[in-house]
């Protein structure tokens, strides 16, 4: 099982760095949004730095969901999606290999980049500590919520729409404690709890939804 989870993510890294452009879409989507929301707010800085860890967090959170619709369908179009779910190896171990690899292309990268683009909003070091460790354990969240919603509306027109309208309600709570936790440090208080219960979010997402989204791949197949 581990074998075949390695060359899912090979498989799906390789081909994410043939199609850099989605990638860097999602990156510059991103920074864009962070960037410009100091330009129309203003130089006050006291105001900047209680409203920037949830802009970065509600950018991370859309920048997201726009590479879920390429979580699948790529496979689903050529086929090998179904190759996947014929084969002997359990479908959740391979579900969880793509959305590792989704997580690595999209997550890792704004994780990275949050540090410097927190800079435009004053934020002090152990601040910016707070939200890297936010972002590490709320991005994989959103990969692997994301991943049921993607499967559940293979293949139908409009998907990329019923997949905000299934998943922004989950995300809810991740963005809530994870841009918490940052605005806790900010104003003294400790971020110890939000990120534990971020934590506590990560576990049983990493548990149950890869056979969520298993069961919710067969069903779009049929």
């Amino acid at each position: 099982m581990l074998t075949a989870l390695w060359w899912v993510v090979v498989r799906d890294l390789t081909l994410a760095m043939r199609r850099r452009a989605d990638v860097l879409t999602t990156l510059f989507f991103f920074v864009i949004v962070v960037s410009l929301f100091p330009l129309g707010v203003g130089p006050e800085m006291n105001t900047l730095r209680l409203m920037g860890p949830g802009v970065v967090w509600v950018a991370a959170l859309l920048a997201s969901m726009l590479s879920l619709g390429r979580l699948f369908s790529a496979d689903y179009i050529d086929g090998s999606l179904e190759q996947m779910i014929l084969t002997p190896r359990p479908l959740a171990v391979l579900v969880l290999g793509k959305v590792l690899s989704h997580w690595l292309v999209s997550g890792v990268p704004l994780v990275l980049m949050a540090p410097l683009l927190g800079v435009q909003y004053g934020l002090s070091a152990q601040a910016l500590g707070v939200l890297v460790v936010s972002l590490l354990l709320g991005t994989p969240v959103l990969s692997l919520v994301g991943a049921v919603g993607a499967a559940l509306t293979l293949g139908l027109r409009g998907g990329g729409v019923l997949v905000s309208l299934l998943v922004l309600p989950l995300y809810i709570p991740v963005l809530i404690f994870g841009a918490g936790s940052v605005e806790a440090c900010v104003t003294g208080l400790g971020a110890q709890a939000h990120l534990s219960l971020l934590g506590a979010i990560l576990v049983p997402a990493l548990v149950f939804t890869p056979w969520a989204t298993g069961w919710a791949l067969r069903i779009s197949m049929e």
